[in-house]
């Protein structure tokens, strides 16, 4: 944000934001430069400026060309808008890029989870319980991370195909009442609410760690935490406060927002790399060629995602083979690519 900033472009954010005040900072990019203009892009994280704009300020719609979307919870609320007939402009999926979702969500999460509660607790993580909220790809990567610094992880799941990974990985699957009682660790993954609750909390052990890496602070119930025993509040220091539940102490890290943010530096700007070159390249293709997407939410074309990979190899020294005209043929795809269809899952 400070090079951002150096560089001479607007940034308006800040650690430890207010409702109020997140909202008035996306307020301020709506509009840019000397005349006022408004936005005619948006590049979105999570859906907040895209419902902004379209419930708050609908007069801007009509100067903005499309939107492209990073996150599984603002594209999942782009598809329920254009199931209901309220998407006034083409999106693109972003998240759903292979080069995203199994590399950002995935690996991003794989590094920055543990590298968070190392910064935030300095607690010793072998041998410690650790219990992951949902087993998407944000919760494959946590699972992996918590198992690398020596944890014994257990997943919850309402997802059978992902449970059923979950356990083929070599982790317990339970259901999430039961799961917090061995607790030493609780991370929300899920991009879901509610998924730590006050009668979690209830039964979590004496200095049970609680953080979120999937979305919003609504996948643990902070409020409630607030409302009953915001009086026991104790801030140790910046994003790491305990609370005593009858008796217990639980450390709750960020407030409940995204661990990796508040208590770290995010995942590390490699792996974003190909996060954002999916959202530049889906930016210029809605600039570009407006003219032939609807009001509907898209993805990427496979040959630029594959692009978007490919980008990439050189700076970790990884060297392609390639096809022959004969396995070309045999194959029935191209020697340049794409090299696997629509329907294939990484």
């Amino acid at each position: 944000a400070a090079a951002i900033a150096a560089a001479g472009i607007g940034v308006f954010a800040w650690k430890g934001q207010t409702q109020e005040e997140a909202d008035w900072c996306i307020e301020q990019t709506l509009f840019f430069g000397g005349a006022d203009r408004p936005l005619n892009m948006i590049l979105d994280d999570g859906g907040d400026l895209t419902n902004m704009v379209l419930d708050k300020y609908p007069e801007l719609v009509q100067h903005v060309k499309g939107i492209s979307e990073e996150t599984t919870t603002g594209v999942h609320r782009l598809y329920e808008r254009m199931a209901k007939g309220t998407l006034p402009m083409p999106a693109i999926n972003v998240n759903d890029s292979v080069t995203k979702s199994k590399f950002d969500n995935k690996y991003g999460c794989k590094e920055s989870l543990v590298d968070s509660i190392r910064r935030a607790t300095d607690v010793m993580l072998a041998g410690k319980v650790a219990v992951v909220g949902g087993y998407g790809d944000v919760g494959k990567g946590s699972a992996a991370s918590l198992a690398g610094a020596g944890c014994r992880v257990i997943v919850t799941e309402i997802d059978p195909i992902c449970a059923l990974q979950a356990a083929m990985d070599g982790f317990e699957v339970k259901r999430m009442i039961d799961a917090v009682k061995e607790a030493d660790i609780v991370v929300t993954a899920s991009g879901c609410r509610d998924l730590i609750t006050g009668d979690h909390f209830k039964l979590m052990k004496d200095k049970a760690i609680v953080c979120n890496i999937g979305h919003f602070d609504i996948e643990i119930d902070v409020a409630w935490l607030n409302t009953n025993y915001g009086h026991t509040k104790d801030t140790v220091k910046p994003q790491v406060d305990i609370y005593n539940v009858d008796g217990k102490d639980i450390i709750l890290l960020a407030e409940g927002r995204l661990v990796n943010l508040g208590c770290a530096t995010g995942h590390p700007s490699f792996v974003m790399s190909n996060s954002f070159s999916n959202q530049t390249l889906a930016q210029i293709e809605l600039w570009t060629n407006n003219d032939a997407y609807e009001n509907k939410v898209y993805v990427l074309p496979k040959h630029l995602d594959e692009k978007v990979a490919r980008l990439h190899l050189a700076k970790i020294g990884v060297e392609l083979d390639e096809l022959t005209s004969a396995q070309s043929e045999y194959l029935g795809i191209s020697k340049e690519g794409p090299f696997k269809p629509e329907a294939y899952r990484y």
